[in-house]
């Protein structure tokens, strides 16, 4: 038989291609994996939020103790993936667009159990309610802030699910929004007047900022996203930008 019959010889390369090729289509399923649990964990703090929404306008003290209960889980949960992602880079050496992947799920994992104990800030003060809900004006707005907090992150939570680099650069416009709210509610907090003046302003501030953090972790979820398609470092320079305390 002549040699050209015998077909390519297969070089080392290509052996340890194939040798390999189990292993990564593994690891690719596992990321997989991993990236539908965090999916699983933004559902439950998508629920906080909800309530915590509701408490804010409802006072309800049942609620706000299911919510301040089920934060245990998003806790654990935040383990469990952290744990997993450091496993996973312990046991593979994953190409650069998977390991931009598990790095920008640490740390929106760290985004999602922030936002959870924001959510708790917001329902422990249902003793307050009546006094939040006596300064109208801000208590309108505090409304209208819940609303938009919760948009932003269900967007940010869809843009993720999707791998939408179009829609993870729209939050930072979209986030704006929050601002014009959260400049309204600072001017009106200074209107305040009446015997519990002090307090009310207080507690109206707590809430606002709580919410203005909800979403400003959401924009920064659309940020990580952006790096991780991109790899494009620029897009993380927000979470060290000065106006922001996250």
């Amino acid at each position: 038989m002549a040699p050209e019959e015998l077909g390519p010889i297969p070089g080392p390369e290509r052996e340890i291609d194939e040798v390999h090729e189990p292993t990564r289509l593994a690891f690719r399923a596992e990321l997989e994996q991993l990236k539908l649990q965090v999916e699983v964990m933004a559902l439950r703090v998508d629920r906080q939020i909800t309530r915590a929404n509701e408490v804010l306008i409802s006072g309800d003290p049942g609620l706000a103790a299911d919510v301040v209960g089920s934060d245990d889980e998003i806790d654990d949960m935040l383990v469990s993936l952290t744990e997993r992602c450091y496993d996973l880079l312990a046991r593979q050496n994953p190409m650069a667009s998977d390991l931009r992947l598990v790095v920008s799920v640490i740390r929106i994992l760290g985004d999602l159990e922030r936002t959870g104990d924001l959510c708790l800030r917001i329902v422990k003060l249902h003793p307050d309610h009546d006094l939040l809900a006596g300064s109208l004006h801000t208590f309108s707005i505090l409304t209208e802030m819940s609303r938009e907090a919760l948009d932003l992150y269900r967007l940010a939570c869809k843009a993720f699910a999707a791998g939408d680099l179009e829609l993870a650069r729209s939050l930072d416009e979209r986030d704006s929004a929050m601002d014009e709210y959260n400049k309204r509610l600072m001017e009106a907090i200074l209107e305040i007047d009446g015997p519990h003046a002090v307090a009310t302003a207080v507690k109206t501030l707590l809430a606002g900022r709580a919410l203005e953090r909800i979403a400003d972790h959401s924009v920064m979820v659309g940020e990580r996203l952006r790096y991780m398609l991109t790899g494009d470092i620029g897009s993380l320079t927000r979470e060290i930008s000065p106006r922001r305390t996250l």
